[in-house]
């Protein structure tokens, strides 16, 4: 994943290249229409492409929508132009400005969604005022405000919409409720038409729940994935990358932490976010200062060895020359005892893969004529039970009882049973069974379990394969099914996994016992 995001980081200039072409093409457009609300609309046009590029570009458009509207004399559209201004404030980190731009908004002139953004909006300047402000009695002020935004925009909101999902996760992630706040992002990241900006917002939060929780992993994929949506949308205003910056600097990787915080800093300044160069500038000299102690560090260490090694290069010149006829003598006779080793060696691991393939032979035979001996002798019962039955009922002329007993032979439920019984002596000769066997395939590729099951068809397929059975003949005859289905069985789980299809069953047959 790292890999995938420093190849992305290395085309940022083509992404934002992509941008700017766009941005070009919509103000060719507008200076090229009279129409005020053609022009409008281009305007907004022009404010979605700068809102999370640049601050000055984004004020700018802002004010020339609310001057727009007032042309159209058009209320509405005046009091929505005033929300993006208060966007691209808070985005700049002029959090008393956003207030105050929000507090002039004539709520009834905006309609139901746009309240929504509006009460969003608010409650994210009333939360990042309270984490850029860091004192506990001004975010016991803050917090609720944010909060109380937060339950006023949930009233407004669509139930399964996206800024249903984010609100409630932002209200988990103030409170505390981490579990929940899982749940939510979860359900969030799963909806479709996400925008990348909407995407990394989400990534990021849900990644400060699983870093909270302790989950590193969990947390620093998602950090990554992001990062990847704000360098592939050009966004600037962004706290991922440095998020992962720091993360990385925490646990020591500092050449990269180095590269993402001057990315976030570069980030920053262009856009204009003045709270993150400050938030960024409190730990880049950090980094830099590390890194280059590092570096010292390893240029001394350097030189040290670099002396220790003309020392040594000295003797062995000296030494060379007193042994350099003894080598051609020495040469011939290493050469064959490194072939001789080598055939040991080779000898060696055919031996150990032979008795490990003994072992585990000898414990599955050793397994299956227990479990092949239990089997018979209850079948055996069954049918003595059984033959005891039919005999007193046809010696008695009640043929009727003895062919509804016949009739209830139940042959579909003693083939769920023998195959629950060969599933459960089969896990408990290869219990990691299920695990690796999913571990042949993605994600999105993993073949469930039916309830009350152990295996599914398609495990149980593969189990025989692994005990040794590899005849599609015997296979279909053991599970009941007909040889094509077995066939189209193997293809279609060798066609999911990622394993090539001629190997798949190499890995299978790596699978071992305990």
């Amino acid at each position: 994943m790292m890999n995938k995001f420093n190849v992305v980081l290395a085309d940022k200039d083509n992404f934002v290249q992509q941008k700017l072409s766009r941005i070009e093409a919509i103000k060719k457009q507008a200076g090229q229409v009279s129409n005020i609300n053609k022009k409008y609309d281009l305007y907004q046009q022009l404010y979605n492409e700068y809102k999370n590029f640049s601050y000055d570009s984004a004020y700018s458009y802002a004010k020339k929508l609310q001057q727009t509207a007032a042309e159209l004399h058009d209320p509405s559209r005046l009091a929505f132009a005033k929300m993006e201004l208060g966007f691209t404030l808070i985005s700049s980190g002029m959090f008393k400005e956003t207030l105050e731009t929000l507090n002039g908004i004539d709520l009834s002139l905006l309609s139901t969604n746009d309240k929504v953004d509006y009460y969003f909006l608010k409650a994210r300047s009333y939360f990042d005022l309270s984490d850029f402000d860091r004192n506990l009695d001004y975010s016991a002020i803050y917090n609720p405000k944010g909060v109380q935004c937060i339950d006023s925009a949930l009233s407004l909101a669509t139930p399964g919409t996206y800024n249903y999902f984010a609100l409630n996760g932002l209200k988990y992630l103030r409170n505390g409720n981490f579990e929940d706040g899982v749940k939510n992002y979860a359900s969030l990241l799963q909806l479709k038409n996400l925008t990348p900006n909407q995407f990394a917002v989400s990534a990021c939060s849900l990644s400060y729940i699983y870093e909270r929780k302790g989950m590193q992993d969990k947390s620093i994929e998602l950090l990554i994935q992001a990062a990847i949506a704000d360098l592939q949308s050009a966004t600037k205003e962004t706290v991922a990358i440095y998020k992962l910056a720091d993360f990385l600097y925490k646990k020591g990787d500092l050449n990269n932490a180095f590269i993402y915080i001057k990315q976030a800093m570069d980030d920053a300044t262009f856009y204009g976010a003045r709270h993150r160069q400050v938030t960024i500038s409190s730990i880049l000299p950090i980094i830099e200062a590390q890194r280059i102690s590092t570096v010292e560090q390893q240029r001394r260490s350097l030189f040290i060895y670099s002396s220790i090694i003309t020392v040594l290069v000295l003797f062995v010149v000296v030494f060379a020359v007193i042994i350099f006829r003894q080598l051609k003598k020495l040469r011939i006779a290493d050469n064959l005892i490194k072939e001789a080793n080598v055939s040991l060696q080779e000898s060696n691991i055919a031996l150990e893969g032979l008795n490990r393939n003994l072992s585990t032979a000898n414990k599955i035979k050793n397994e299956y004529i227990g479990y092949y001996f239990n089997i018979n002798s209850i079948y055996i019962d069954k049918l003595e039970s059984f033959q005891k039955s039919l005999d007193k009922k046809l010696s008695s002329k009640r043929y009727e009882d003895a062919q509804a007993a016949i009739k209830s032979l139940n042959l579909e439920n003693e083939r769920h049973q023998l195959f629950h019984t060969f599933d459960k002596v089969f896990l408990s000769l290869f219990p990691d069974f299920i695990e690796k066997f999913e571990a042949l395939f993605h994600n999105d590729e993993k073949i469930a379990i039916a309830d009350g099951q152990l295996l599914s068809t398609e495990h149980r397929i593969f189990a025989l394969i692994r005990m040794g059975i590899h005849d599609n003949d015997r296979i279909a005859k053991l599970l009941g099914y007909s040889v094509n289905t077995i066939y189209s069985y193997k293809n279609r789980i060798k066609n999911k996994s990622f394993i090539a299809n001629d190997e798949f069953e190499d890995h299978i047959m790596a699978i071992e016992a305990v």
